[in-house]
């Protein structure tokens, strides 16, 4: 979250704090994004999506909303 896109992903590219999980994985690309208004909705959202599978991230990014949803079942 932030309120400085820009910044934000220039801080990610210099690799500003070692050791994190974008810092061994540079460059970086933005790939999805959302604009809130409310930092607590901003919040939840993104731990929401820290939550989520690579192959349900990807179909967001793909704005794939078939797999979205069939990735969101608990199959057991």
């Amino acid at each position: 979250m932030t309120n400085d896109l820009e910044r934000r992903l220039n801080q990610h590219q210099s690799g500003y704090r070692k050791g994190t999980y974008t810092s061994t994985r540079l460059p970086v690309k933005l790939e999805w994004f959302l604009q809130c208004t409310n930092p607590s909705e901003a919040i939840k959202i993104e731990k929401q999506i820290k939550g989520w599978s690579h192959r349900k991230k990807q179909a967001l990014i793909d704005e794939n909303w078939e797999d979205l949803i069939a990735f969101s079942k608990n199959y057991t």
